[in-house]
């Protein structure tokens, strides 16, 4: 039978059918609508060295020649190798490499956050951060530190992980007050049929922060809240009130893993470049996701090496 008469058969109830049998029909007959194809390119850490931007140009490459090309790229932060305690110069010629390698090489549409490494802070203070933080939002061309937009059926959530650690140390992951009523909002106003992604550079849920370092010591685990959200029970609490959140994405710790948890899919995909462009970093070559959103509420997420 051929995929018209399944379908004529199976409504007409001239052929009895499995459920497993009939959901393979089904899908062959009705394949699901891709929305959305998003290349996640994250932790890229430009610098003059190491051929940082050969390298960075040949991944732009990769994904724009792939025979189904995104529709749009998401820079998960980290585009430099450092400004923290960096001097101007130094800060502003990184910053020249990444956007000369972005204006020669990319076509595609950009969406970006701001990872730590991108924040100029040569003194540890809520204002110098703050004012770091601008400095890259500028270079990255955004006009709100979080934001939201809705694309092709598909509500997506870029957040901002970082912030000033109150005694004046360098930063930590969390979402401030005034954010996090920001996404409470967001959400709620967002239409229960419409599913969500969301962005964030420092993951909220991971598996594989007990991978980076050496983090089990005494009989206990410990994950620093530089490595992941501090706030996860809150945020996870929150999304729990959504069923349509379907999926956070995040870089930050140049490893890849995928955590299921309540119902949604967590995804750290990698750096681009590995372990800043010295190769792989532990088992993780240098990569980039891949995404897929569909029109119903599904999603794949494929890590690349390029």
């Amino acid at each position: 039978m051929n995929r018209r008469d399944v379908v004529k058969r199976v409504s007409a109830g001239l052929v009895t059918l499995s459920a497993s049998q009939l959901n393979t029909a089904q899908a062959a007959v009705f394949p699901r609508q891709r929305a959305l194809r998003i290349a996640h390119l994250t932790d890229v850490h430009m610098q003059p060295l190491v051929g940082a931007a050969k390298g960075f140009e040949k991944c732009l490459h990769h994904v724009q020649n792939l025979a189904d090309k995104p529709d749009l790229i998401i820079n998960g932060g980290d585009a430099i190798m450092e400004a923290h305690g960096r001097g101007q110069n130094s800060v502003r010629r990184q910053w020249h490499m990444f956007q000369r390698v972005l204006k020669s090489e990319n076509g595609l549409p950009i969406l970006s956050c701001v990872g730590n490494h991108d924040i100029w802070c040569r003194q540890e203070t809520h204002t110098a951060f703050q004012d770091g933080r601008k400095w890259a939002m500028d270079e990255l061309q955004m006009t709100n530190q979080y934001y939201s937009l809705t694309q092709n059926g598909w509500h997506v959530v870029v957040l901002d992980s970082l912030q000033p650690k109150a005694d004046g140390g360098w930063y930590t992951a969390h979402l401030d007050e005034d954010q996090f009523h920001w996404l409470e909002a967001d959400l709620k106003s967002t239409p229960a049929e419409t599913p969500i992604l969301i962005v964030s550079h420092v993951p909220i849920l991971a598996a594989c922060v007990f991978f980076d370092g050496h983090r089990f010591s005494g009989d206990q685990w410990n994950v620093p809240s530089r490595w992941m959200h501090s706030d996860t029970v809150r945020i996870t609490k929150l999304f729990h009130q959504y069923p349509n959140v379907k999926a956070a994405i995040s870089g930050h710790i140049h490893l890849v893993d995928r955590v299921d948890y309540n119902g949604i899919s967590y995804f750290c995909n990698g750096a681009v470049s590995g372990a800043w462009w010295f190769g792989k970093y532990q088992h993780t070559a240098a990569g980039y996701g891949l995404i897929d959103l569909f029109a119903d509420g599904t999603m794949q997420n494929q890590y690349v090496n390029y």
